[in-house]
């Protein structure tokens, strides 16, 4: 007898958000059923793939590709798993196991600022959000709470209580940085981290390993795999290589299953009363556009057009300098610290605000890899690695994206090995972030000179790196003809279909998505425990459920 596949809510997608909001929604007794492309992995053996890989230099090398569930691959070579429709490279890196990305995240939980949620009305520029800070503000602080997050005040984003733990200690670098800039007018403060100053929640202080990315080797930084552990531990059912590829609705429009493969493509049919999408930025709108019908020919939850539409991530031009002192970066979290004064303000109306991040990432592997390109050898090249890992500092920008509907995430015509359509992305930078580059790199003069930097290398112009923050695919709005969901993430289209995850985010802000996402994720679950439970509960005595293998 096949095993019945019910539960009161389905939620697709391990990761952070997702398994987050997921714990949120058993609180009341709900039965909750979670389905993930990827494989469990644990810990040790991601620490194991590191250790033993000569890419490190590459963050996703313990991560590998598996043929049922592929994530986009870069190197050694690219899986060519996300197609790229121009104009511009959007080589977005993401994780499909349990957990997801968050696994090789940096920790950065910031809040955006008051004044990121009403650019339009401030501004002139991107959208208004349907709600504003002070209803996000509560859930900020519980994800807070959950994943353990460490910071100082002065963030410029309001708050109703403290940071449930002071920073990490500051390392030399750092204070260095920090005491040279200040003179000059940049004040260098500690980022808000997910990263543990302390023991919490039955996980140990940081211990300064300088390798967050790509994996905390003793579990001091939250990430999602603890988030699916602890959902797991509440009562939620997770199907590991659970690869969802159809939302199946009824004659009304509701959501009645959720159609996945295992990594043998066996069909399987899952019903619940309520469903939560949260695949990611990519993987979402993916599927929506996947599940189109007679009903829906463009996909769920897609009548405004706008699904995979408004896609935004925040793009970084850099710099590297030698400072006059040596500074030894590479000691504590590789991304401490970091220039927050210019998120804000009048310029907006002209150009892109930013944050400036400040690496304190080892350089004996990029300085390293430089010298041996530069043919050094020998005694020079023991003497030169000592010198420039010792005195070489990196600064890069964290530019605002706006909403533009045509950078979007398409079904590519190309199929992965599970014959499922690849996802296809078109994306441009505009002028607007463009300008807000060209600004940053007066700043990055400054800082340098503040340094008494030599040897300045600007990444090139007109080339920008990727922070991987996938954001505004499926935003949410009071207007159905120009959003996907509403203020609570429940789709325009589908009463019983949720949305949480940075794709909802209307604008992306100057800072990395992940912690507003979460918040939005127990916002949305909090609306659905407090409006909606009843509808739900008990689905044992009212729902079918059979395997259609």
């Amino acid at each position: 007898m096949a095993e019945r596949l019910s539960a009161d809510f389905v939620v697709i997608g391990s990761g952070i958000i997702g398994a987050i909001t997921a714990r949120k929604l058993l609180e009341q007794g709900a039965s909750v059923i979670i389905l993930e492309a990827g494989p469990r992995v644990n810990r040790g053996e991601l620490v194991a793939r590191f250790r033993n890989s000569p890419r490190k230099g590459d963050w996703m090398s313990p991560y590998p590709s598996v043929p049922w569930a592929p994530h986009p691959i870069y190197q050694p070579q690219s899986n060519d798993y996300l197609e790229q429709a121009g104009p511009h490279p959007y080589p977005a890196e993401y994780i499909r196991q349990v957990g997801g990305t968050t696994w090789h995240w940096a920790a950065q939980a910031w809040r955006v600022l008051p004044n990121d949620m009403r650019t339009q009305s401030l501004y002139g520029v991107g959208v208004d959000w349907p709600l504003n800070y002070e209803e996000l503000e509560p859930f900020y602080q519980e994800a807070e709470d959950i994943m353990g997050v460490s910071g100082a005040p002065g963030t410029g984003s309001p708050r109703s209580a403290p940071f449930p733990m002071a920073p990490v200690a500051e390392s030399w670098a750092m204070r260095r940085i920090r005491e040279r800039l200040l003179p000059g007018g940049y004040e260098v403060m500690p980022n808000t981290t997910a990263r543990n100053s302390r023991s919490y929640d039955g996980r140990p202080a940081c211990c300064g390993n300088n390798s967050c990315q790509p994996i905390c080797p003793i579990d001091a930084q939250y990430h999602g795999g603890i988030a699916a552990q602890n959902a797991e531990s509440a009562g939620a059912k997770l199907i590991a290589n659970a690869v969802v590829y159809r939302l199946e609705h009824d004659g009304q429009g509701r959501i009645v299953a959720a159609h996945y493969y295992d990594k043998h493509k066996k069909s399987y049919r899952v019903t619940a009363n309520m469903f939560v999408l949260a695949a990611n930025g990519i993987e979402s709108p993916k599927l929506l556009l996947l599940s189109s019908s007679e009903k829906y020919p463009n996909g769920l939850a897609n009548s405004s057009g706008m699904v995979g539409r408004h896609l935004m991530d925040h793009p970084s031009t850099s710099l590297v300098f030698d400072a006059d002192e040596p500074l030894w970066p590479g000691r504590g979290p590789q991304s401490p610290s970091a220039i927050n004064t210019l998120r804000d303000g009048a310029f907006r109306r002209d150009h892109a605000a930013y944050r400036i991040d400040v690496s304190n990432m080892s350089q004996v592997h990029a300085v390293t890899q430089t010298l041996i390109e530069e043919g050094i050898y020998g005694e020079q090249f023991a003497k030169q690695l000592r010198y420039r890992a010792a005195h070489q500092i990196s600064i890069k920008n964290v530019l605002e994206v706006l909403p533009n509907p045509d950078n979007r995430i398409v079904l590519s015509t190309e199929k992965d090995s599970m014959g499922i359509p690849k996802p296809r992305v078109h994306y441009t930078i505009d002028d607007y972030t463009r300008q807000g580059a060209q600004a940053s790199k007066r700043d990055f003069e400054r800082i340098a000179a503040l340094m008494g930097g030599t040897n300045l290398r600007f990444s090139e112009d007109g080339k920008f790196m990727n922070n991987q923050h996938i954001t505004g695919t499926m935003r949410m709005g009071h207007d159905p003809a120009m959003s996907v969901v509403d203020r609570f993430g429940r789709t325009h289209d589908h009463e019983n279909l949720f949305i949480v995850g940075t794709g909802v985010m209307p604008t992306s802000a100057t800072c990395n998505s992940t912690q507003t996402g979460v918040a939005l994720g127990l916002r949305t679950a909090h609306h659905i425990l407090t409006n909606q439970i009843n509808t739900v509960l008990p689905i044992a005595s009212h729902t079918d459920s059979k395997d259609a293998s």
